[in-house]
């Protein structure tokens, strides 16, 4: 159940320090100094959580000690309330979900290019999302088939291996787009009022008789 007295309205969990997160009032973010394990609200989430150890050359990342389970803590705090987790469309941890359908719990798997969203290069994502149906989600941006150039006049690309792309800095590898921020605050939006209908139908108040 949803904690609708909360001055937040939504959580983001494993963020970036400067994450343009951090800018909007209805978020509750979590970076790396407030460890988003620590988070035990009922919020709606979105989570970003480390995706190296899941990449196909994941033998060559040298992740920290637990670090690949921390998307394994998402998926399943995602399932807890409701939201959305973030990861590359070549992860493997889409290997473990539904690629068509939905799961026992609801959730169900979408691709995404973070470029329509005006990412400044090509970006496949897959989103895992739970608590909403999949034919009510909000309509997704038309795809940018536009080209977009670095100050040295060449194409971004993610990893930079993309003949004729320069590659793309940290930063720029990681952020999300506002755009997105703003179709996710749509889709956590429905998960809240699907949550406050919930608790408002099974959790009727302690009356008392006079």
């Amino acid at each position: 159940m949803i904690n609708i007295n909360n001055n937040f309205k939504y959580a983001a969990l494993f963020c970036r320090n400067d994450s343009a997160y951090k800018k909007r009032h209805s978020w509750d973010v979590y970076d790396a100094a407030r460890d988003a394990t620590k988070y035990e609200g009922h919020l709606p989430i979105v989570c970003h959580p480390p995706c190296r150890a899941w990449g196909r050359l994941s033998h060559m990342a040298n992740p920290k000690p637990g670090e690949k389970d921390l998307a394994l803590w998402a998926l399943d705090r995602v399932r807890m309330v409701g939201g959305i987790l973030e990861h590359p469309s070549g992860s493997r941890l889409w290997d473990q979900l539904p690629s068509v359908g939905s799961d026992e719990y609801g959730g169900f798997v979408i691709e995404i290019d973070q470029y329509d969203f005006g990412h400044v290069a090509h970006k496949k994502t897959k989103l895992y999302i739970c608590g909403v149906e999949r034919k009510d989600l909000p309509a997704l941006p038309e795809k940018d088939n536009t080209i977009h150039l670095c100050e040295k006049g060449k194409r971004r690309s993610i990893c930079g291996n993309v003949k004729g792309t320069t590659r793309c800095t940290q930063y720029q590898r990681e952020y999300t787009p506002e755009s997105l921020i703003d179709w996710f605050e749509l889709v956590l939006e429905l998960i809240h009022d699907r949550y406050r209908l919930f608790h408002a139908m099974f959790v009727q108040p302690d009356i008392k008789n006079k």
